[in-house]
């Protein structure tokens, strides 16, 4: 009872609405709000504000409940990946597609790892675009794929596997001095994009059209096949791009480049595993589930 109390628990603190997370726990909104009453009265803190129109706040009890819950989770879904490959052989080839900010900045660490713990296994990896790969699986040349775009085809089956957030960046020797932009200063400057038919390319369409502006209202200097080709010529320029924080960290962290804030404008998608409707092969189901616990730094 305590974990799924736990559970229940985890669940409003990460949405923020008691409506919500019965709706995902499939039970009714006052079984919710008593679960989390018990557990305020186990532990005799507080753990949620409640506060007008409905919105509640988590306390700083609740805060080192949510710490401790994520641990707790994270521990259940390794001992669970780890009684399963006791219990299971493991050998033959998986044939893996990733779109080009995955493949580039997420995969090698996760495929490094699963190399060390399944050795008998051999993975095979394809990356291009988001419609690449989305194609690539169509035809069962693959039978996982991980993308990063906003795609919906009824034939493929999508669940979600990270957060990401795409932010504006130049140079830091760049002449542009400004922290701040309002979304229609960016028809000022010369933009580097992606090629036609990649994901973050369509996502950034799609958030730009919330603020009326268009891809043709940009000046597009150039549009560049991956992201280390738009890193390295906006290094060398007075341009701006739009790229995955997870693709700019060393350079963060080298000091080469720096982030500017676009007023009003939130960048954030989720990458995705695709698959096959139907039930996926024990090879991409244990790729999926190690993907999921493993860490990125």
């Amino acid at each position: 009872m305590f974990e799924f109390r736990l559970k229940v628990f985890y669940t409003v603190a990460k949405r923020l609405n008691f409506t919500k997370a019965a709706a995902e726990l499939f039970i009714t909104q006052p079984a919710v709000t008593k679960h989390i009453n018990e557990l305020e009265t186990y532990f005799k803190t507080t753990l949620f504000e409640r506060s007008g129109n409905k919105k509640i706040l988590i306390t700083p009890a609740g805060q080192v409940l949510l710490d401790h819950a994520e641990k707790i989770f994270e521990l259940y879904r390794e001992l669970e990946f780890n009684m399963n490959f006791l219990i299971q052989q493991h050998s033959g080839t998986l044939r893996i597609g990733a779109s080009t900010t995955i493949a580039q900045y997420i995969l090698p660490a996760v495929l490094a790892s699963f190399h060390q713990k399944f050795k008998e296994v051999k993975v095979q990896l394809t990356t291009g675009n988001t419609e690449d790969i989305e194609q690539a699986l169509l035809a069962k040349e693959l039978e996982i794929g991980l993308i990063e775009g906003i795609s919906r085809n009824s034939q493929i089956k999508y669940e979600e596997y990270l957060k990401d957030e795409i932010v504006l960046v130049c140079a830091r020797n760049s002449s542009i001095k400004k922290e701040i932009l309002k979304p229609e200063e960016l028809k000022n400057y010369l933009m580097l994009l992606r090629e036609p038919g990649s994901g973050t390319l369509d996502v950034i369409i799609h958030a730009l059209k919330k603020h009326q502006i268009k891809l043709a209202d940009l000046q597009v200097e150039m549009q560049l096949g991956s992201t280390e080709s738009i890193k390295s010529y906006l290094l060398h320029s007075n341009c701006l791009a739009f790229l995955s924080i997870y693709s700019i960290l060393k350079e963060l962290k080298n000091n080469e480049c720096r982030i500017l804030d676009v007023r009003g404008l939130n960048i954030e998608r989720s990458f995705h595993f695709i698959l096959q409707h139907g039930q996926p092969s024990q090879l991409a189901d244990m790729f999926i589930r190690f993907a999921r616990n493993f860490k990125l730094n």
